[in-house]
């Protein structure tokens, strides 16, 4: 018989807008477990970007998502949320006391009065460029994130796209590589204006290399790169790569969550502004993954959604205790939980 693992709430996605989450609800001593496709903490802040800078968290003039990560689960330690890692949410169901089922592909079942789905996008995959044999050396030398910048540390890069990725990681390792080519198949790009003079400053000074045109061919053995094949209005040529990276944009994918019956608007989860709720009670959407009218998608603005879902799931857990809302800098109980006092 399979167990039943009960607990206040289930958190499915354990990116920073689900961790800030548990953070709140721990306040009002709400335990919480996470389940998380990934093999670790973090959502797309260290799948795609760990190293990355980040400048819009308030307080932290620059920030990697790494750090952010850190940081957000040594903020959450007292309350010793529960992780589920490498899991996917496959069913959903909502028992006769209203309290919900929550199931995974390993075939555990979690039990809570309330549900807050955190998940970013939903399932993310980085998009496969239609380049030949790319398989071949995709994990080796072909790589559509950066875990490490010292991977990439005294190689010849090419990079190939024209968004914020494409430019910022230009910029980002141009001192550790040993060259960089960028490769975008026209001068226009959809980045930061900033990045884009700097790139192109940059490559007047020699110190990397533009190339207009499309990648359609790749050369080595073994998973390893020695050469590209750039097709573009003069003909094709070969650049000598021993790394590539292709920012192709992300596919988004909901997944199961699409299967739950809530209402959707163009595959996000429509959920109100004073509790963040969605069309079924005690589901909540929190982060990239919800919409409603002047929604940004902002680390920040999910965590401002995570403290207003946190106060009417205090509610639902406990609905014969009148919520007191409480500051931390002045509430010595909730000083106490967090192990200052």
């Amino acid at each position: 018989m399979t167990e039943i693992v009960e607990t206040d709430v289930v958190i499915v996605g354990a990116g920073p807008v689900g961790l800030f989450a548990v953070f709140e609800l721990g306040l009002c001593d709400l335990q919480c477990h996470l389940i998380d496709i990934l093999d670790r903490p973090g959502g797309q802040c260290t799948e795609l970007y760990p190293e990355k800078p980040i400048y819009d968290i308030p307080a932290w003039p620059v920030i990697s998502g790494q750090e952010l990560t850190d940081k957000l689960l040594e903020q959450i330690r007292p309350f010793s949320p529960q992780f589920h890692l490498n899991r996917m949410v496959t069913a959903l169901r909502k028992l006769d006391d209203g309290s919900f089922e929550v199931e995974t592909d390993e075939g555990e079942i979690f039990r809570a009065k309330v549900v807050v789905i955190a998940a970013g996008g939903g399932s993310f995959q980085p998009k496969r460029p239609p380049i030949p044999g790319i398989e071949a050396f995709e994990g080796k030398s072909v790589h559509y994130s950066v875990r490490r910048m010292e991977e990439f540390r005294d190689h010849d890069l090419l990079i190939v796209g024209g968004g914020d990725s494409a430019l910022d990681w230009t910029l980002n390792l141009h001192p550790v590589a040993r060259s960089i080519t960028l490769v975008h198949r026209r001068p226009q790009f959809r980045a930061a204006d900033d990045s884009v003079n700097k790139m192109f400053a940059l490559r007047d000074e020699g110190a990397i290399s533009f190339e207009m045109g499309q990648i359609t061919g790749l050369n080595g053995d073994d998973g390893q790169l020695n050469s590209a094949v750039l097709k573009s209005e003069d003909g094709e040529q070969e650049i000598s790569c021993s790394r590539m990276l292709p920012f192709f944009g992300l596919t988004m994918k909901l997944g199961p969550i699409a299967d739950w019956g809530l209402n959707l608007h163009e595959n996000l989860i429509t959920v109100d502004t004073e509790k963040f709720e969605t069309s079924e009670p005690g589901i909540f959407a929190i982060g990239d993954i919800n919409w409603y009218p002047g929604k940004l998608k902002l680390i920040l603005s999910g965590f401002h959604e995570a403290a207003l879902m946190t106060q009417a799931a205090c509610s639902i857990v406990r609905p014969d205790e009148r919520v007191v809302f409480q500051y931390t800098t002045s509430s010595t109980s909730l000083q106490k939980k967090l192990g200052v006092k």
